[in-house]
């Protein structure tokens, strides 16, 4: 053999001992995991009872919830339901789209436009309504899903939670979809567990 091709079989010989020898690095869980910190415009763990009162002036409050704040939309169904601590700091914000008034109302079709809905959206633009294939493109696979009965609506809940992202995020989100319609009906986004 020539010396220069006892070389090149030398050096190939060493460059695969190393990459044979070198462990493979360890694959990313999931590239499309992603956390939420806000849920209607609001942050768990964080906002003071100010800020929903604030947004939300025009719904109309609900005063014969007495554990939480709820706002409620009589036109488009949606609700906001707010909890807070003693501090007055919210805790918990829950979407809803199973508003159920006392009062109907005959509603016009500016008080149903897509801008006043976007108000009850995640941080990631998640709303009631989307189908629940958003929420895998948007969060990844839930940490479980179980399923669920509303009155007589079949449902699917989807946890996730966001504890890898540290302690001052909220920590649980729960995504209620609709097993008939496949469309998100409930986001629940609570600072600790729920």
């Amino acid at each position: 053999m020539r010396h220069a091709s006892k070389k090149f079989w030398r050096l190939a010989s060493v460059v695969s001992i190393l990459v044979l020898a070198i462990p493979a690095a360890p694959q990313v869980r999931d590239s499309k995991r992603s956390n939420e910190l806000n849920l209607a415009g609001l942050r768990p763990g964080h906002d003071k009872l100010v800020s929903p009162q604030k947004i939300f002036r025009e719904l109309d409050r609900d005063e014969s919830i007495t554990d939480a704040l709820l706002w409620g939309d009589i036109c488009t169904h949606r609700e906001l339901r707010v909890e807070v601590d003693a501090d007055k700091i919210v805790q918990t914000v829950t979407v809803d789209a199973n508003y159920k008034p006392e009062i109907m109302a005959k509603c016009q079709s500016i008080v149903m436009a897509p801008s006043r809905l976007k108000l009850l959206a995640t941080g990631h633009g998640l709303q009631l309504g989307d189908p629940c294939s958003r929420v895998l493109e948007t969060y990844g696979k839930p940490e479980s899903k179980s399923p669920s009965v509303r009155g007589s609506e079949q449902l699917e809940l989807w946890l996730y939670s966001f504890d890898w992202a540290g302690a001052s995020v909220p920590q649980v989100m729960e995504v209620s979809c609709s097993a008939s319609s496949k469309q998100v009906v409930a986001v629940t986004l609570a600072a600790s567990s729920l």
